[in-house]
């Protein structure tokens, strides 16, 4: 049925664009909505929880389940249709193929979440086939899942575009997540502090302060404010995430942490160059 709706929208000349959600909708969500109803005729949200993409089970049984909810929200949103597959269409019995992306699947968030990224990468392969659309809308709050679906895309020669939209905040600057509601009061108030840290960290490179002093300076803060520990600290070129000693091309700054229980995840971009080639590439608290 939505194959077929599809190939009606395309026999028009109408251009489709997909928005691949896990459900819980928030501001981010909507942005992306709003972002590809400006680029596209048509508007696909999909909503699936991906067991596959949970290393930890614990944190699948958490993660939050709000169908009804997230459909009324996206009324008026600019959807034209939400799709909903259920376990067995996105893994039907004897299912046994996955898609693995390597290199940028290595390290930051790939290290921490074992199996995470060929989940991700395998459901988000069957979304772009099973929607068949021109392009695709990912919020760059997980960066270095951004960069691993734009290059699936590009080395299985999908049709279909991968757009990054930037990172929406609460006016704190705490990025908008679906992780957020499962913080404690005194947590939230606690949470702003990683951007924060990031941001003053992105400043000091951008001025030329040697990267380890900007990490290490970054990390403190973010454990003083309340935070339990740091998966990983590191300054990673934009395009490719190969790791830098220095922002001697366009970087981002990523950062992973634990608060409350909740991992949260954020990055900045850094933009100027800086002379100092010195300095650790990455930080990591002890656990």
């Amino acid at each position: 049925m939505l194959r077929e709706t599809v190939r009606g929208w395309h026999a028009q000349g109408q251009r489709v664009a997909v928005v691949p959600t896990m459900g819980a909708l928030h501001g981010g969500h909507l942005s992306l909505v709003h972002e590809a109803r400006a680029r596209a005729s048509r508007v696909i949200v999909t909503l699936f929880v991906n067991p596959k993409q949970f290393n930890n089970p614990a944190d699948l049984a958490a993660y939050p389940r709000t169908e009804q909810a997230d459909a009324a929200r996206l009324q008026g949103q600019g959807a034209d249709i939400l799709y909903v597959p259920d376990g067995d269409t996105m893994y039907p019995p004897g299912f046994a193929t996955s898609v693995s992306v390597e290199g940028l699947s290595d390290g930051l968030c790939g290290a921490a979440r074992p199996g995470h990224f060929t989940g991700m990468a395998t459901v988000v392969t069957k979304l772009f086939t099973q929607t068949a659309a021109d392009i695709a809308l990912f919020g760059e709050k997980d960066f270095q899942q951004l960069r691993i679906v734009q290059r699936l895309a590009r080395d299985l020669d999908l049709p279909i575009d991968v757009i990054g939209c930037t990172t929406v905040r609460e006016p704190d600057g705490l990025a908008l997540s679906s992780r957020n509601a499962r913080l404690s009061p005194t947590a939230r108030q606690q949470a702003p502090a990683l951007y924060a840290a990031l941001q003053t960290a992105a400043a000091a490179i951008e001025r030329g302060e040697a990267v380890q002093v900007a990490l290490n300076a970054a990390a403190s803060t973010i454990l003083a404010s309340g935070y339990d520990s740091i998966d990983y600290l590191e300054l990673r070129a934009a395009d490719d995430l190969a790791p830098l000693a220095a922002a001697t091309r366009p970087a981002r700054l990523l950062v992973a942490a634990w608060l409350n229980g909740v991992r949260l995840i954020d990055n900045v971009p850094v933009h100027a160059e800086s002379p100092n080639l010195d300095g650790v590439i990455s930080m990591t608290s002890p656990t």
